[in-house]
């Protein structure tokens, strides 16, 4: 099992395609200009706004590039504050024709990210739920071939348990704020995703730290 931490960026993505390649989705990204400048347009108007539990611009990035990398088409989001990171998934998701489930259990951001999401155009491709995702990520069925983990950090081996069973073989599982520090038991997190033997790992140290795991096998 390979296990590479990373402090650049644009590093890390080099190393990921290197030694994590994915079975890219055979049909080539769709082609939106109208919806891209959309995006972009409202990207640059709201930038610098984007606080209240959200990602680095660099990590949200990070998850677009990973999504349209791996042709990644059924997507989960675990915390999605007002929405800067389902963003670029979803933008992501719009060009491999897939959609985003995202989970939201505060009742002003989830409001905060619908307004978003219509703003950015991407509403089409995002299923945004209020709710408590300790209960529905136990209901969600899936399968999903890309996760985005980012709410209660002493939840985190909860939440993992109960996707990893929904999680397709050569999918994604990204955990964000994961250092070696022992932070909400970030360090025990960390150590025991390190410890399976069907998933992969990249620990990217640059952002606010981001865990990478690809499942190799069911087992």
């Amino acid at each position: 099992m390979k296990r590479i931490e990373c402090n650049g960026l644009l590093y890390c993505l080099v190393l990921i395609v290197t030694f994590y390649p994915v079975e890219l989705n055979s049909q080539s990204p769709e082609i939106n200009p109208e919806l891209d400048r959309r995006v972009e347009k409202f990207l640059a108007e709201e930038s610098g706004s984007w606080h209240d539990l959200n990602v680095p611009e660099s990590d949200a990035k990070l998850l677009y590039d990973l999504v349209l990398k791996g042709g990644y088409k059924s997507a989960l989001e675990i915390g999605t504050s007002t929405g800067y990171s389902a963003i670029y998934i979803a933008w992501a998701l719009s060009k491999t024709g897939g959609k985003l489930i995202t989970i939201e259990i505060d009742e002003r951001r989830h409001k905060k990210a619908l307004e978003n999401f219509r703003k950015a155009g991407l509403s089409d491709y995002i299923d945004a739920r209020l709710a408590d995702a300790h209960t529905l990520v136990k209901e969600l069925k899936g399968p999903f071939d890309f996760v985005f983990s980012d709410a209660d950090k002493g939840w985190l081996k909860n939440y993992f348990t109960d996707i990893d069973p929904k999680l397709t073989v050569g999918g994604c599982y990204t955990t964000h704020n994961i250092s070696r520090r022992n932070y909400y038991g970030q360090q025990s997190y960390l150590e025991y995703i390190e410890s399976l033997k069907n998933y992969e790992s990249t620990l990217i140290k640059s952002g606010a730290g981001m865990l990478i795991s690809y499942k190799r096998a069911d087992k």
